[in-house]
């Protein structure tokens, strides 16, 4: 059963839509006005469907385009990640981007050689080259990193480009372009070197893969800590924490089923990400870091809250994603801690990036 229809969506702008523009739930009798109390909302006030105004962001100021990112213009934060290494060894935590990977909706990667040689040969070295044509959705696709103009909520009407808003307020209408993003394009987030901190919660939990829509919670965090003797293991602001669920066990081996959903982390984790560590980066071996469809109690995965741990972390709090992670051989490795080494692709206005994210240990 294809995931978009399980939950009731036509695809990933209608999942950020759906929990604005009046649009009812189950513990919302009228529309989202009426869902205070939910665990997705941020405060009291019901002015959006997360809560009240998260504009202008409290952290980084009116204006701003780099999120979480702007930790890593902190020498204590790049410091802290640099003495992770101690081996001198990398590791490559990305997969490799090939047409076969499993992609979400109607995506598409193609790549094309237009002929071999390309050019060629010339002069009396009769030099020749090569060169490819790459069409897809460059930051959409693969290990893909979301920016912060990828995920954004209907405040108002729905048709009000106004009222639909992403990161620090910017709309839609104020984002608008036809050849890339006016404001949040990836161009404008900086250069990553964090401390990352890997949580295997397959491991803890005893399982190759969990389970589609299984719901990692701060129980789960402190069992996963135990297990790889980190217990009262001190996070700190701007940290990439990573998630391990396993489910990279289905990466072109059973597209359909990578695809039909995923475990991941609900609205508990969430706010322990956004608030109590300050994290500069979330990431994970699956393809939303959410779980879907979430199978956790109503303060985990509340009903009627589609993607909203997308929401909540991106839209709200600024902290970007990265998703589809390489991470059993690090686990494998016992390696726990490490320098997460990325730099989002700068292509003006994309709303995310293609590349391949590195562990230094």
């Amino acid at each position: 059963m294809n995931i978009l229809k399980a939950i009731g969506i036509a695809g990933v702008v209608g999942a950020a839509m759906s929990l604005g523009g009046g649009q009812a739930h189950a513990n919302c009798p009228e529309n989202w006005k009426d869902c205070a109390g939910q665990p997705w909302v941020d405060g009291d006030k019901m002015e959006t469907p997360l809560g009240s105004e998260w504009w202008p962001n409290p952290m980084w100021g009116e204006g701003d385009e780099a999120g979480s990112t702007n930790w890593y213009t902190k020498p204590d934060v790049v410091m802290r990640a640099l003495a992770q290494i101690k081996q001198g060894k990398s590791m490559k935590i990305g997969h490799v981007y090939e047409a076969g990977m499993p992609l979400f909706g109607q995506r598409n990667f193609s790549l094309r050689i237009p002929a071999t040689p390309t050019g060629g040969p010339f002069g009396a070295t009769q030099l020749m080259y090569n060169d490819e044509f790459l069409a897809t959705e460059i930051g959409q696709v693969g290990t893909q990193f979301d920016g912060l103009g990828h995920i954004g909520v209907a405040v108002g009407a729905a048709d009000d480009r106004t009222q639909m808003r992403w990161y620090n307020g910017f709309t839609a209408a104020e984002m608008h372009g036809a050849y890339g993003l006016q404001k949040l394009g990836t161009e404008k987030l900086h250069p990553i070197i964090a401390r990352g901190v890997l949580l295997d919660i397959a491991g803890a939990r005893g399982v190759e893969s969990m389970e589609a829509g299984q719901v990692i919670t701060m129980a789960d965090v402190q069992n996963a800590l135990k297990r790889q003797g980190m217990e009262g293991f001190e996070f700190k602001e701007g940290d990439a924490i990573i998630w391990r669920t396993g489910w990279e066990k289905y990466w072109i081996v059973d597209n359909a089923t990578y695809n039909n959903g995923a475990p991941g982390i609900g609205m508990e984790v969430a706010r322990w990400i956004a608030e109590d560590v300050k994290a500069g980066v979330t990431g994970s071996d699956t393809w939303p870091g959410d779980a879907v469809p979430g199978q956790g109690t109503p303060n985990e995965v509340p009903a009627g809250c589609v993607f909203c741990i997308h929401t909540y972390l991106q839209t709200r709090h600024g902290i970007v994603n990265q998703e589809n992670m390489k991470l059993k051989e690090l686990a494998d490795a016992g390696i726990y801690t490490f320098a997460y080494i990325y730099t989002p692709v700068p292509i003006k206005g994309a709303t995310g990036s293609i590349g391949s994210p590195i562990a230094v240990y």
